[in-house]
């Protein structure tokens, strides 16, 4: 009620903040006639014409109105998407250095063509994503409108050294013999970032960054200026991986026997009940508290510990190497569940990232938790790693000179996003009216009765043909109700981190009639569910079951097999918008808001109806974090039946409420990383300066001359410190001194020394170092010439 009188008072708040932009997107809508009368060559020129314009004193402010003209003009052309007025204002939002909130399905992939190219006018533009699938999906859908304008586009992905699949430059004249990989010309890490605008993930990109910074040639550095950013998905990438640093790392000491000792004991030891730790008298040897994610020993489980190792006291001193390896250990088996925070694949443990259900390849958990996992699943135990460089995703995106994002879920962290990184939110309002229906949840009193009831909701609605997307928030969870799904004869299709190849075709079909798919975070982001189905992906299906690939058929086969598809898409696409669009169908809460609202918004895109509800349980691991057993016993107590779901607000907003909490719990966690990092930071910054600097220049002598110089300056400053007698300095000790920096000649001996004065002092083993250093080096030149030479 109260919002209603603030709107009535004074007027939509989303409305007022973009009201300022509207008048720029009626001059870029004058332009429209004079763009569609240019030839494609005259088009082309107009970004010529604005280089010369910017070198002559005009800025990108004032280019902005006709840049987004041609830009839209270009799509048209091209691609055949006319970019809407609410995308025009997305656009600017962006080239401000602003983030831009944008609904699912209103196309954040086309509005950042607006602010890429505006802003490759002048220097190079990043479009950073949170993963390969999806830069490398961008480019492919947009180089068309930047290869019309003459702006060169390309994207880098995670590769090894010489496959030939790390770096692509968008090419309309390549085939390649991977359907994949169309219209992508492999070129080389630094020809990618050369180009205007280079798409990539947030880890290729800072990843880069530090290898740059451990080359040995400045030939060997690939990444340029950090000018310009729009983060895509930025609300995942600048704070649900922010507790994450990038690391590069090498392998250190071989692992411990520690980690095998202690699994074998951790596995005989038994959790404590909920119950009991609840009344302050544990049963067990272990306590789990899953609202802080720590397990903790009790007494009697020490005492289990220490007979098992035969020691008397487990916590004294000398046993103190142990304790790390126990308390892992003691982690990994209460904390950290197979086909959860990780599963197993060719006899590694690998990370799935909890915030997008997709595989962590080449990370690992630190501090000996990966190994602890490693000895628990019986694989073998690799090395622990050294760190050799580090960042995290804030500091290094803080470099960039602008900095925009985008994302259909940012207002919840906004005030994060203004104190940690300056950026600001702007909610950019649809383009049709969101009509999705979002039914309050169904809360049941145990997990058994909320999957019987999504089953049953599922059978309901498969039923009737309406298509289904079920999230869960783990591999488990998915396979669990795909297994009670073949058992109720329900066909469907699951995605999640084990089939992840397989998320283009699946997604590509998940709006068709009557599909049911499971899919863990993966379907929340960077990926639109097509009522009716994909024409594209029906196509290439129907082209595999001849036996054939898009690449064996002609241009006429293509088309004719992509039109037969079309015509099915839309016939289904009616269908599915008779029977209600879209129902998403969550089955448990995350802990951040956002990720239940990316799940929500894959329903209802641009206009179509859609409806969403969230199947609860009082054991689930959010709700029982935040008193859930304590509802359940009142439940219990007033014999609510358990297989009926309670619609109850109180319980709704006690969920969101603890959602809140943990949310807030995140950011001070993200706060003190960055807090810790920020110090890390200032002397990063002037190490990697000063070892640039060095790489750029031609003849090292003069900098290292100037080292030596220091060295000396700073020894005899500790030897002879102002205002000391000189009769009382000890020359013998800082002629030994010296002696380790240099070979100090015969001929200044300690008494030589006492003889001279300070300036005198300082002078002659100046002198006698760079004479040391000469010789030194024409010797080693002897060997390889120009060794002292870039």
């Amino acid at each position: 009620m109260f919002r209603k009188i603030v709107k009535a008072v004074v007027g939509d708040p989303v409305e007022r903040a973009i009201a300022k932009y509207r008048a720029a997107v009626e001059q870029i809508n004058a332009l429209e006639p004079d763009m569609q009368a240019l030839s494609d060559a005259e088009l082309r020129a107009k970004t010529d014409e604005f280089r010369q314009r910017l070198a002559d004193g005009e800025t990108l402010d004032d280019l902005l109105i006709e840049a987004f003209a041609v830009v839209r003009e270009a799509s048209v052309r091209t691609i055949g998407l006319r970019h809407y007025d609410v995308q025009l204002i997305g656009g600017m939002v962006l080239h401000q250095g602003k983030i831009a909130e944008m609904r699912t399905g209103e196309g954040k992939t086309l509005v950042a063509t607006l602010p890429l190219y505006l802003n490759a006018l002048r220097g190079s533009a990043h479009l950073v994503t949170p993963n390969d699938y999806l830069s490398k999906v961008g480019l492919q859908q947009m180089g068309p409108i930047y290869h019309l304008l003459g702006i060169s586009a390309a994207v880098i992905q995670n590769a090894p050294p010489g496959s030939g699949t790390g770096s692509f430059m968008y090419d309309p004249t390549f085939n390649s013999d991977d359907d994949r990989y169309q219209n992508l010309r492999p070129i080389s890490r630094r020809e990618a970032y050369q180009a205007d605008i280079t798409y990539g993930t947030n880890n290729e990109f800072g990843f880069d960054y530090l290898r740059d910074n451990m080359v040995w040639s400045v030939d060997q550095i690939v990444q340029g200026e950090l000018v310009y950013a729009i983060v895509d998905e930025v609300d995942n990438i600048l704070i649900d991986e922010a507790r994450t640093p990038l690391i590069i790392s090498g392998p250190s000491d071989p692992p411990s026997e520690y980690y095998r000792i202690f699994t074998d004991i951790v596995r005989r030891l038994k959790p404590s009940s909920e119950e009991s730790v609840e009344n302050e008298e544990p049963d067990g040897d272990y306590v789990i508290d899953i609202q802080d994610r720590v397990a903790y020993l009790t007494e009697q489980g020490v005492e289990k510990v220490e007979r098992a190792l035969g020691i008397d006291r487990l916590y004294d001193p000398e046993n103190a190497e142990m304790i790390p390896y126990l308390d892992n250990c003691l982690r990994a088996h209460a904390l950290y569940k197979r086909d959860r925070e990780y599963i197993v694949e060719n006899g590694q443990v690998v990370i799935v990232d909890e915030f997008t259900g997709r595989l962590m390849h080449g990370r690992r958990f630190s501090e000996g938790l990966h190994q602890a996992i490693e000895a628990k699943e019986g694989v073998e135990i690799r090395r622990e790693n050294m760190t050799m460089a580090t960042i995290t995703f804030q500091n290094f995106f803080r470099m960039y000179k602008k900095l925009a994002g985008m994302t259909g879920t940012a207002a919840t962290e906004a005030e994060e996003f203004e104190k940690i990184y300056g950026l600001e939110v702007v909610v950019i309002p649809t383009n049709l009216p969101v009509i999705r229906a979002d039914h309050p949840d169904f809360i049941f009193m145990t997990e058994r009765a909320k999957w019987n009831a999504v089953v049953e909701e599922i059978r309901q609605r498969h039923a009737k043909g309406q298509s289904v997307l079920v999230g869960t928030v783990s591999v488990e969870a998915s396979e669990h109700l795909s297994k009670l799904l073949k058992r109720a004869g329900i066909p469907h299709e699951v995605l999640n981190a084990k089939n992840h190849f397989r998320e283009a075709s699946i997604i590509a079909q998940a709006g068709r009639p009557g599909a049911v798919t499971i899919a863990t975070n993966m379907a929340g982001r960077g990926v639109d569910i097509l009522l009716g189905g994909n024409p594209e992906g029906l196509a290439r299906e129907a082209l595999r079951k001849k036996g054939l690939e898009v690449t064996e058929v002609s241009p006429e086969e293509w088309q004719a097999a992509l039109q037969e598809a079309e015509v099915q898409c839309q016939a289904d696409r009616q269908k599915v918008l008779e029977l209600g669009g879209l129902y998403v169908l969550g089955t448990e809460r995350h802990e951040a808001r956002r990720i239940d609202n990316q799940l929500r918004g894959r329903a209802g895109r641009q206009g179509d109806p859609g409806e969403s509800r969230f199947f609860i349980s009082l054991e689930d691991d959010l709700v029982r974090r935040f008193g859930g057993d304590r509802i359940k016993r009142v439940m219990s107590w007033a014999n609510f039946p358990e297989d009926e779901p309670i619609e109850h607000n109180v319980i709704s907003k006690s969920i969101e409420q603890a959602q809140i909490r943990v949310e807030g719990h995140n950011f001070d966690i993200r706060k003190r990383v960055l807090e810790y990092d920020d110090v890390v930071n200032k002397q990063r910054e002037i190490i990697y300066a000063q070892r640039r600097r060095w790489l750029e220049t031609e003849d090292l002598t003069p900098i290292v001359l100037g080292i030596i110089d220091d060295l000396i300056v700073d020894t005899l400053d500790e030897f002879i410190p102002e205002g000391v007698d000189w009769d009382e300095v000890d020359f013998e000790a800082l002629h030994r001194h010296l002696y380790t920096i240099f070979p100090v000649p015969n001929d200044i001996t300690p008494e030589v020394m006492a003889e001279l004065d300070e300036d005198e002092l300082e002078e002659r083993l100046i002198n006698a170092a760079h004479e040391a250093y000469e010789r030194k080096r024409q010797e080693l030149e002897a060997h390889q010439e120009g060794l002292m030479k870039r």
